[in-house]
């Protein structure tokens, strides 16, 4: 059974840091590229940030230079380090694993930021 379990996320002041993990099981987590996504209410689903099975990795330009994204391959978990955070990035995050024709989503943790 495949399963994608988020955490860390939470109420944070602006300026303030949180550190994203989705822990994996079920997948051979090394050869899949892993993607974090966001959705704050009312708005569509916007990627944030991805790395490849190889370690590369982009992201979105609202949070280049403030986000790092980062896979663990011997614990099949990628981790979202948020910096420099906003209200603009309240949100929903929710992870995904993917391959071609292949597609796996986490439940998605809350991330509030807000004084």
């Amino acid at each position: 059974q495949v399963q994608l379990v988020e955490s860390g996320g939470g109420l944070v002041q602006p300026g303030g840091s949180l550190r994203l993990s989705c822990a994996t099981s079920g997948i051979g987590f090394d050869i899949y590229a892993m993607r974090w996504y966001r959705q704050a209410p009312g708005k569509q689903r916007e990627l944030v940030a991805s790395i490849t099975s190889g370690g590369s990795t982009n992201y979105v330009d609202s949070v280049d230079g403030r986000f790092t994204i980062s896979r663990d391959n011997a614990k099949s978990t990628v981790y979202l380090q948020m910096n420099s955070l906003s209200p603009e990035d309240t949100a929903a995050y929710y992870c995904n694993a993917s391959l071609p024709g292949l597609d796996y989503w986490g439940q998605g943790t809350q991330v509030t930021v807000s004084s």
